[in-house]
């Protein structure tokens, strides 16, 4: 793994023991997750019938989110994120991505649809257990909005999100 990372080739996304500042010291580095760099790698590692579907835009709904929770880690990591994610098969709780401001944890879902998974809902809530999350932010193919506590925002703005995450709690 080190070896793949070190070479360019993959992003590693560690898992998060619990969900609470700091990041870098809440992880079990022996719990990752591989995201290929250069998405045309990770087409060329699927097999031919998959490799063909996607060509002729065939069955694309059963690799669509794979595929964008992949380009969205890459693009993460570009602006200076490092990659974390979390399961708690107790609590039913699955988050793709975990990164920070200056005061909050905020967890980012990707989806392939416009639904919010049940998990972002928990980890938003105001009664919740988690006091480093305020908000959560879920990347789709849908137009900005805010509801509730979740932030939706275009996947095609992930490379502004540090940006705007820092404008956010300035202004």
């Amino acid at each position: 793994m080190e070896w793949l990372q070190n070479a360019g080739i993959v992003n590693v996304c560690y898992g998060l023991e619990n969900l609470e500042l700091p990041l870098k010291g809440n992880y079990d580095p022996k719990q990752y997750k591989l995201y290929y760099k250069d998405i045309g790698l990770l087409i060329a590692s699927l097999d031919r019938e998959a490799q063909d579907d996607l060509r002729s835009n065939n069955n694309l709904g059963t690799y669509k989110g794979a595929l964008y929770e992949n380009i969205v880690g890459d693009m993460l990591v570009k602006q200076g994120y490092d990659l974390y994610f979390y399961r708690q098969d107790k609590l039913s709780i699955e988050m793709d991505f975990f990164v920070r401001n200056a005061d909050s944890l905020i967890p980012v879902e990707v989806k392939a649809n416009n639904s919010v998974s049940p998990s972002l809902n928990k980890l938003v809530k105001p009664d919740n257990k988690y006091s480093d999350i305020r908000f959560g932010i879920k990347l789709c193919a849908a137009n900005i909005g805010f509801n509730g506590s979740i932030l939706t925002l275009p996947y095609f703005t992930t490379f502004m999100l540090r940006r705007f995450l820092k404008e956010r709690v300035m202004g």
